[in-house]
Parts: C-alpha cells; structure tokens; sequence
C-alpha cells in the first residue's frame, strides 16, 4: 500500500475513533460510563417527584441533624436522598424561633432560625411570576422563586452542590414580628394594608421594602450548611468588573483559560471543572452575577464549588446570556458525566422534569412557562457549544474523566 493511501486510512480510523467516542458519550450506552451515568439518571428520575406532606419515621433524628449528615466535601446531599421531602416539608412548616437582618450582602434577606437552632436565610418575594427583568442580566432584586428552582436544578443535573431550599409563606404579624430583633424590626412599615419591611443591605432602603399581601408573604428558604463546614470565599476567575466601560480579561482574550490553568486551585484538582459545569449551570436558568463563589475551607481545591446564591436567575426567558458560557467556550473542556446527563435531558426531558420536581414546592408554580421552554432552548445552545469544542479540539481533549469520592468525616 502506498503512504499516501495509509496516510488517508489512518485518519479515516482516526475520525471513526472519534465519532464513535462522541456516540458512546452523545446518549449511547456502550461505554462503561455511559452505563454508569444512565443508572444515576434513573435514580433522579425516580426520586423526583417529592410526596407532599412527608414525615420523617423510624428515627429519633431531627430533619436538621439528616441534613446535616448529608454534606460531605463533594455533595450538599446524597444520590438517594428519601428522606428529601420530609426535610424539604420541615422547611417550610418550622416554627420560627427568632429573625434578624441577614448577613452582609447587596440584597434584602432576612437570618431566621427554626424550631431546634437550624438557621436559615429567607429571601422576600420582590416579582410577580411573569414579570419581566430588563436591562444588564444581572439586573434587578432577587427572586426568590429563583432559589427554589436553581437547587431542583441542581438535583436534575446530578451536581448535588446547591444547598437545600423551599418556598414559604410567612406570617409577618403573627411570626416574625414577636420573634424579630430589634435591628430587624426597625425596618417593618405598613404600606395600605400591606406589612413590609426592608432589612439591612448595602442596597436595602426604607423607600424600596418588600411587601406581603396583607401581613403574608411569600419567600424562599435556604438552609444554613452545618458550621462544621466552613465556607471559604473565591473571586470568580470569570467574574465581571461591573464597571461600565471596563472589560475583565476573560471579556477580551479568548486564550484566559490557558492563564487560569497555571493559576491554584484551577492548576490540578476538580476546580476548573467545577468553574465550567457551574457555567452551564448558570447558562440555564440566566444567572450572571456569580462574580465570586464558595468551597469549604482548607480544602486543596478538592471540594466542590457550591452553587450558593442563584436568585439573579429567571429574571428574562428571552434574554440568552451567552457570556455566561465563556469557561466552556474558552476551555473547551466538560466532564463525561456532565455530558452524558445533559444527552439525556434533551428534547423538552429538562423543562418535563423541571415541572415534577417543582409541583412539590409550597410556592407552585414556582416558574412561568416562559422559564421552562427556556431550559430547553439553552441546553440545546450548550449542546451546540461542546459540539464546536470536539469538532476544533477532538472529543479526547473535550470530554475528561472526573469523578471524585471523597469520604465523609
């Protein structure tokens, strides 16, 4: 055979390899992890949908103390969590022991703690489920629907890194006032018949407080991560400089990645693929404000990037941000298990499972249509993303194996 007919077999084999790679990963089932992410997909599938009214049996512990129990230095809770619902449903039915101003930040929230000590951060209902935010993406309050529809996100994709919140209906008169200290109370008012308050926060006002429908309002609530984990906070390496006028690097050089590789933790570890599902991630559901992020501390960049804050989300179905994708566009790399669930989400999968998991919440419905049938278009464009990458990259230099265990204390 001559060299040049060996020359063209070799990458006929060569591009076959390839296409049969992106087949194995692209929802086949030939691949050992494609069989192992499947299995994982079903489990989500069939733990999905929450039972209403769930209670905790057969154990002495609180839903506090199963929680907390839960968080290991890779996931805020587990594969099989059956004990969801009930924690979910203590959550929001809890009595509320005491209420303060939250913890520093640009947003009104309020610090409440629950019947046994669990602290839990309440965000105020500031929009109506189809209102539309206008302007920069990160424009606008935060919506607390937001919050409840990132973390059931978070179970879809199998991260398992958002912390466990709910939607809620509080008693302002008859629940947080008797209990709310002094700093907070400070900040109630009365519009018509309508009790409000407005908090503490760098961009809290008197002029602009959040209002209940008569002394009810609707919120979400975040559970607090136990104190035996604590947070460490990282500027964002693709954050913005929400400097008019002023571009980050990332904005303007297309090779920041191959900066960012040299830099600790994204040198080695799990982190720069954390950075990246996180960019998918908040691609979806339109959050782009993560200019910083969380781990636990003292961690040598093995824990997860917790997806803390989601409620810039949902704030415009047609607004696609596609800034947001800059770590996978510029990186061009994404984990096998990342990839294979996003396969198996497409074709209208993610908004079906989005609105099972959500028709549990006490706030259903937590998102406006617009929001769901957006899920779906988004993944399709990051679909497309990862595409280009194996097309200009290969699918070795896409697609990397990355599955860390690390055990609980």
């Amino acid at each position: 055979m001559k060299l040049k007919q060996r020359v063209v077999l070799l990458c006929a084999v060569l591009l076959l390899l390839g296409l049969a790679k992106i087949f194995l990963l692209d929802g086949g089932e030939g691949s050992a992890a494609s069989r192992r992410d499947l299995r994982a997909f079903r489990k989500m599938e069939a733990g999905l949908a929450l039972a209403r009214g769930a209670r905790l049996v057969h154990t002495l512990q609180s839903p506090w103390e199963i929680a907390s129990m839960w968080v290991g230095p890779r996931e805020v809770y587990p594969e099989e969590a059956p004990e969801l619902a009930a924690v979910l449903g203590a959550l929001s039915q809890a009595r509320i022991e005491r209420a303060d101003v939250g913890y520093k930040g640009t947003q009104l929230k309020a610090l409440l703690v629950l019947d046994g000590g669990q602290k839990v951060v309440f965000k105020p209902k500031r929009y109506s489920r189809d209102y539309v935010v206008e302007g920069e993406p990160y424009a606008g309050y935060d919506r607390h629907n937001a919050e409840v529809a990132a973390f059931h996100l978070d179970r879809i994709l199998g991260f398992r890194r958002a912390p466990l919140v709910v939607g809620r209906h509080v008693n302002l008169r008859t629940e947080i006032k008797p209990v709310a200290s002094e700093q907070l109370l400070s900040t109630f008012l009365t519009q018509g018949n309508n009790t409000c308050f407005y908090g503490k926060c760098y961009y809290c006002r008197e002029s602009e407080p959040a209002c209940g429908q008569g002394d009810v309002m609707e919120g979400s609530l975040t559970l607090w991560l136990p104190d035996v984990w604590p947070l460490q906070k990282h500027r964002h390496p693709w954050g913005r400089t929400y400097r008019e006028g002023k571009l980050a690097r990332w904005e303007y050089d297309e090779s920041y990645c191959s900066a960012v590789k040299k830099m600790a933790p994204y040198d080695a570890g799990p982190r720069l693929l954390d950075v990246i599902d996180t960019a998918v991630f908040d691609y979806l559901i339109g959050n782009a404000d993560r200019h910083h992020y969380e781990s636990f501390q003292d961690d040598g960049g093995a824990s997860m990037l917790i997806l803390l804050d989601n409620a810039k989300s949902f704030g415009n179905a047609a607004l696609d941000e596609r800034s947001i994708l800059a770590p996978l566009n510029q990186c061009c790399m994404i984990r096998v298990s990342t990839w294979n669930r996003l396969n198996l989400l497409r074709g209208g999968a993610l908004s079906a499972a989005m609105r099972q998991a959500l028709a549990f919440d006490p706030i259903r419905p937590v998102l406006a249509e617009p929001h769901l049938a957006a899920l779906d278009r988004r993944l399709a464009a990051v679909m497309a993303a990862v595409k280009q990458c194996t097309e200009a990259h290969g699918p070795d230099n896409t697609f990397v194996e990355d599955r860390i265990n690390l055990p609980h204390p």
